[in-house]
């Protein structure tokens, strides 16, 4: 297709010496435009820049299917759709991580307006009020629901939140070793590792409440409650053990049993994260989700990502700013604490519309279904022959049943009767992780019940 540029509205009139520059509209470099990039690298052609890649693997034929009209194509997608078994479709109790939980109804509405979406780094004050109070306002909202000083704008995800918690503690320190809990999330160990690598810094995963600090660590991170579902009594004793040894407590705790259980802030934790994804975000098929991340003022400046603040103008009117950017593109490289750069203020919006929403007596609510009809379904699995509950430890929502077979095969036999099981956390024996939240229903736990007793005969 030959493109007319002088027909292209606002089309750029340029001469490079005496040759015009014919732009394609979406590509704008012209061929000598190429040939002066080559030059300046010290290449011929543009196969140069590819000549380390093996003959064999450059450039393979694709056996690609025939181009689909814009018709074909929203068929075929709906019909691969169609073959996702999802928790809004089946009866759910698989959590690990990322939980269903109900969301208001009026979230939607709002945070899918129009200026909430389309939206995103605030740069500007003068012309992001309305941004920087919605952050401003999620940052109150996880500092009380946390107990601790100061809380950031957000962070990728849980799992993020922690690996930047735990560098931090290295920089607050001067330190070069993270101890954390092995009941911590095997996928946040992982993260932490990734994140520490890079900066040549020794993960030890330590054996929980048998931990071993010593003046090289720069904290000691738990979770709680931990990876399955348990509770620690002990909490303030580990704090008082990274304290001792001149390390940072870090908590990374589950957002709604905060509506029940006592806030991070009171049993010794520095630096608070959690996942928010269970403060109204959807489930998603595991993203996107937002990090929460709190902690004690003192460590304010070390704390990765923005800080909002609230302040006044010239006229004494209230306004909100970028109080804290610790970013390497803001600050000097070696000033700055993060490099993290996606800003998740839609799904921030989300959780803190959620929290205002319920209040603190909605949250304990949630807390309390969670917390009673997962102990009511435990109590029935326990009564099933070939079944028992490892209950000597006390447990939030989450708890793991030692099955008279492999998960893997419950969890067909369950999916075939419309229920999506539990997580298989299968070790020397059979055993699976379960979940129940206020979205249970006391039909589906009925009928979990009785498909459980099935599948094992």
């Amino acid at each position: 297709m030959t493109i007319d540029v002088a027909r292209i509205p606002d089309a750029p009139n340029r001469r490079l010496g005496d040759t015009p520059i014919v732009q394609h509209p979406y590509i704008p470099l012209t061929d000598d435009d190429r040939k002066a990039m080559l030059a300046t690298v010290g290449v011929r052609a543009t196969a140069d820049l590819f000549a380390d890649i093996p003959a064999e693997h450059f450039r393979p034929e694709i056996d690609l299917p025939d181009a689909l009209t814009e018709l074909e194509l929203l068929d075929h997608t709906r019909t691969l759709a169609a073959r996702n078994r999802t928790a809004a479709d089946n009866a759910c109790f698989l959590g690990a991580g990322a939980y269903r939980h109900f969301r208001p109804s009026l979230i939607d509405p709002l945070v899918m307006r129009g200026e909430f979406l389309t939206s995103y780094t605030p740069y500007q004050p003068e012309v992001a009020q309305g941004t920087l109070q919605t952050i401003f306002e999620f940052q109150s909202l996880v500092c009380e629901l946390t107990g601790m000083d100061v809380a950031n704008a957000g962070m990728y995800d849980g799992a993020s939140a922690l690996a930047e918690a735990c560098l931090m503690a290295c920089a607050v320190t001067g330190r070069k070793r993270i101890a954390i809990s092995d009941r911590v999330h095997p996928n946040s160990i992982a993260t932490v590792r990734a994140y520490a690598h890079g900066r040549d810094i020794p993960v030890e995963v330590q054996p929980h409440g048998e931990f071993s600090l010593s003046d090289e660590y720069a904290c000691l991170a738990v979770q709680q409650p931990d990876f399955l579902g348990r509770m620690a009594v002990a909490a303030s004793e580990w704090g008082d053990a990274a304290h001792h040894a001149g390390a940072l407590f870090v908590v990374a705790a589950d957002p709604v049993s905060l509506g029940l259980f006592r806030a991070p802030a009171q049993y010794g934790a520095d630096i608070v994260v959690g996942e928010g994804q269970s403060l109204g975000v959807p489930l998603s098929f595991g993203g996107p989700y937002v990090g929460l991340f709190a902690c004690r003022e003192k460590y304010t400046r070390q704390m990765p990502g923005r800080i909002v603040g609230e302040t006044t103008d010239t006229n004494g009117r209230r306004g909100y700013v970028l109080t804290l950017q610790t970013r390497e593109q803001h600050i000097r490289r070696e000033r700055a604490t993060s490099n993290i750069c996606t800003s998740q203020q839609l799904i921030a919006l989300s959780t803190a519309m959620y929290l205002a929403t319920l209040g603190p007596t909605g949250l304990r609510r949630v807390g309390e279904l969670c917390f009673d009809k997962a102990h009511e379904l435990a109590a029935r699995i326990e009564h099933l022959p070939g079944f028992s509950v490892e209950d000597d430890e006390p447990w939030f929502h989450e708890f793991v049943v030692r099955t008279p077979k492999p998960p893997v095969e419950i969890n067909a036999a369950l999916l075939e009767r419309g229920i999506i099981g539990g997580l298989d956390v299968s070790d020397i024996r059979n055993r699976m992780l379960l979940c129940v939240t206020e979205m249970n229903t006391a039909d589906e736990l009925d009928r979990m019940v009785e498909a459980l007793a099935e599948v094992s005969r």
